[in-house]
């Protein structure tokens, strides 16, 4: 997989390139590029944003200055661009990310993260620019390179050969192996600590047994107030 981080910081990801999963896909050969907005903007004094038309708090960031961007990187009309590629807008108002959608990231060849900043992106940006419009949560931060690497974690982490056991990523959370449901409790040494003890079915050894009271936490974990 080949995926380009739009961003105004790309330093930020080099403590990310670190992280164990990441380093190990990277070594697979797969590919995490930044690319800095700034570099490639039109406008003098590394400017890229403006005041928002109508009033209002806060600077947007400019559909010329992501333009200019993808332009540089692609070598191509980024308008014509998104029928090729999946380019990703992150923001607060976006599709929420979950294990289906991060499913369908993963099975991409190649992936366009563009992080927002200030009051966020021109729409022209995700209307125009963009395949999708992604959210991490409905909440705010202070910019979209935080959303791009959890997002970049959660797809990383369903290639091939990027996790030491690669169970890992079969039954866990919001898992088809466990009906989409949040994941089972976990428990390990010792069996018994200050009077709270392991559930007797876990030192059982009776795999059929584990594997029932595991199901049956993950189904009562999924339900309202679980």
């Amino acid at each position: 997989m080949q995926i380009d981080v739009f961003t105004l910081f790309p330093q930020w990801f080099e403590w990310f390139r670190t992280q164990r999963h990441v380093a190990k896909a990277l070594g697979l050969g797969h590919e995490l590029e930044c690319v800095s907005y700034r570099d490639h903007t039109p406008l003098s004094a590394g400017q890229v944003d403006d005041a928002p038309f109508g009033g209002g708090a806060g600077m947007v960031l400019r559909v010329d200055v992501v333009d200019a961007a993808l332009r540089a990187r692609y070598r191509r009309d980024p308008a014509e661009l998104r029928s090729e590629r999946r380019i990703v807008a992150l923001t607060p108002g976006g599709r929420l990310l979950d294990d289906a959608l991060v499913g369908e990231l993963a099975a991409e060849p190649a992936l366009t993260l563009l992080c927002g900043r200030y009051e966020g992106f021109d729409e022209r940006v995700v209307e125009h620019l963009c395949t999708d419009a992604i959210s991490i949560g409905r909440y705010v931060i202070s910019g979209g390179e935080l959303a791009a690497m959890v997002a970049c974690d959660a797809v990383l982490r369903r290639l091939p050969g990027t996790l030491g056991d690669e169970a890992s990523a079969v039954e866990e959370s919001f898992s088809p192996a466990l009906e989409g449901r949040p994941e089972y409790p976990h428990y390990t040494r010792p069996a018994e600590y200050r009077g709270w003890r392991v559930p007797d079915v876990l030192l059982s050894g009776h795999h059929e047994r584990i594997r029932a009271w595991r199901l049956e936490q993950a189904r009562r974990r999924g339900e309202p107030g679980g």
